[in-house]
């Protein structure tokens, strides 16, 4: 069974009353994750719905030619699956692990009798669910507004804020994926960032060295998604 020191590393689990999370213990499941590892496919059923501990999932929406882009991020401070409760079975966005770690995951049909209880972990997910909406019309924004540079620095601190410590492991042709750009565009902006002394990037491992020189580079956008994240979440944020 997971301990209830494991489940409070996932803030959203953190956040729930003893006496709710006691409940999911059992039923809850410690799994690993490893980097580009596909969680569900856009269109599947969820069997299961995801709250990270020390992994971060990706988002993607896929075009019919295979082409994606990323719509949002999830790390310790949420949960992947949140069509299940917001009435779908299914979701056209596919869940890839973007950094390997660890993600505890709960049957669908539990997570179903737990929010339909319409108590604190209703509340709790409806908010979340807001937050999460803000980072993909957010993300939507950003990529019809502002360069790849600011985007690639907004997902940069967006990936930071959800890890610990300031490094990434992430390949070139992973982060075009994501930002939905040809390899070329990320290796001129990464290259722009090192140049600058915000970043080193080598062999698809990349460490922040200036993360207030991040803040700075980057559009609005980093901080109106951390603002609403903490304006919904702050009892679980801190």
């Amino acid at each position: 069974m997971v301990s209830m020191e494991l489940a409070r590393q996932n803030l959203l689990l953190a956040a729930l009353p003893d006496e709710e999370l006691s409940r999911w213990l059992p039923d809850l499941e410690a799994v690993q994750a490893s980097l580009g590892q596909v969680i569900y496919e856009s269109g599947a059923h969820l069997s299961h719905v995801y709250f990270p501990t020390t992994c971060i999932v990706s988002l993607l929406y896929v075009l019919e030619d295979g082409g994606s882009a990323e719509i949002s991020v999830v790390g310790f401070e949420g949960v992947v699956g949140v069509s299940l409760f917001m009435g779908g079975q299914t979701t056209p966005s596919r869940g890839v692990v973007q950094s390997a770690g660890e993600l505890l995951r709960l049957r669908s049909d539990l997570m179903l009798v737990e929010f339909n209880r319409a108590g604190p972990v209703m509340h709790l997910l409806l908010r979340y669910t807001q937050a999460l909406l803000t980072q993909m019309s957010q993300t939507a924004v950003c990529n019809r507004h502002h360069s790849l540079d600011q985007q690639l620095c907004r997902w940069l601190l967006l990936s930071l804020d959800r890890l610990d410590g300031c490094d990434l492991v992430m390949t070139q042709d992973l982060i075009a994926n994501m930002l939905g750009v040809r390899r070329e565009g990320v290796t001129q902006a990464a290259g722009d960032l090192q140049d600058a002394g915000l970043i080193s990037y080598r062999r698809g491992h990349i460490r922040v060295l200036d993360r207030p020189g991040l803040e700075r580079r980057t559009c609005e956008c980093y901080a109106v998604v951390k603002s609403e994240y903490e304006r919904l979440l702050k009892q679980t944020l801190g």
